[in-house]
């Protein structure tokens, strides 16, 4: 069997897909794609398609180990997006010839179903508990929200007041059953975190998120030790090298993107790593239903794993959301907030190919918001 073609398109609301094929017939759906450039990433899958195309679609990691060091220049965001979307359609393929899950591949299910968490919105206090109590009557058991908007080096205490409120008022709706994690997005400095996190601990968060940008990690063995709240990061990491210093941090969760992250082959290696260490893996993904799948592949295979995000309702899933590209949708069909584990090959999911050649021709151009504080100057999205 060949890989006869490699096919990206452009999908809104801010993906990117791309479709191996084989002279075979087998087909495999992946989702590479940097959230705000996207087209750079479909130019560089096109860039890596010269290696695949011609090539047997199941020598899987191979393929992983030309792609990534392949090229004298290697890693960073858009090349390892590249691989990880290349790297899901491959274990597609592979598990559609075995009439097989990937996760059967990886070793077979250590669980049955996964809990899975919920995106909620919402600036005021007010608004914020609408959102979450909607979760919940959704059946959702865990949420996640933003900390803030744009923080200054050193917030105010009106400003460290209104994070405390808005987890204050979140923990009020869910109750002592349910879980809120906390998102930092990277907008809070170390200054700001030692302050703000022990004011959180009453509150016992699942987890808060990307306290510092992975740029300052040297610095996080002390944002850790400000307080007993666990802390999670990675969405911005690359690869088992990023990782690597990590684990020595005191980190309780590593959240590394199917996406981003050098696909189902490299999250597999880094979940093996984080479990030497005693970290959970929660993967990031507010994304597509391609990455959600191979998230869940992970999930279903990984002994430390702890909770999948998934983007259904998503604030960004303007005009498309979740499930538009799906042939049946019902494969993610969330029950009391887990998703049962599917025994459909490959990545368990069948994608309407015609729906993502419609929306490819509309196409689209999302990009991150720059935001800038009150003097002007760049501010943290």
């Amino acid at each position: 069997m060949k890989i006869t073609s490699v096919e990206t398109f452009l999908v809104p609301p801010r993906w990117l897909f791309c479709r191996i094929e084989t002279d075979e017939g087998v087909v495999g759906w992946g989702e590479p794609v940097v959230e705000g450039r996207a087209a750079t990433v479909r130019t560089a899958v096109d860039e890596l398609a010269e290696l695949l195309v011609g090539a047997d679609p199941l020598r899987i990691e191979d393929h992983w180990q030309v792609l990534s060091k392949g090229g004298f220049y290697r890693g960073g965001p858009v090349l390892s997006s590249a691989v990880a979307g290349l790297d899901q359609a491959l274990w597609d393929i592979a598990g559609k010839v075995r009439d097989a899950p990937v996760h059967e591949l990886l070793g077979g299910p250590v669980r049955d179903r996964t809990r899975v968490y919920s995106w909620v919105g919402g600036d005021e206090p007010a608004e914020l508990e609408d959102a979450v109590q909607a979760q919940v009557e959704a059946g959702f058991t865990a949420i996640k929200m933003n900390a803030s908007g744009r923080l200054g080096p050193i917030a105010s205490p009106a400003e460290i007041d209104a994070v405390v409120n808005r987890v204050a008022a979140a923990r009020a709706v869910l109750g002592a059953e349910r879980d809120v994690a906390v998102d930092f997005h990277g907008r809070v400095s170390m200054a700001n975190a030692r302050r703000i996190l022990p004011l959180l601990e009453q509150f016992c968060p699942l987890f808060v998120e990307e306290p510092l940008l992975p740029t300052e990690l040297h610095q996080l063995p002390q944002v850790v030790s400000a307080s007993s709240v666990p802390i999670a990061t990675g969405e911005r990491m690359y690869s088992r090298w990023d990782f690597r210093p990590v684990f020595d941090t005191g980190v309780a969760v590593v959240q590394p993107d199917l996406s981003h992250a050098g696909g189902i082959s490299e999250v597999r290696r880094i979940a093996a790593m984080a479990e030497v260490h005693g970290v959970s893996m929660a993967p990031h993904c507010p994304l597509g239903p391609i990455a959600l799948a191979a998230s869940l592949q992970i999930a279903f295979s990984t002994p430390n794993f702890l909770i999948q995000e998934q983007s259904l309702g998503i604030h960004y899933n303007a005009g498309n959301d979740l499930l538009d590209y799906l042939v049946d949708p019902s494969v993610f069909r969330f029950v009391d907030g887990y998703v049962h584990r599917t025994e459909r090959p490959g990545l368990g999911i069948e994608i309407d190919e015609a729906a993502v050649r419609r929306a490819d021709a509309r196409g689209h151009a999302w990009r991150s918001p720059v935001w800038r504080h009150d003097d002007g100057s760049f501010a943290e999205w």
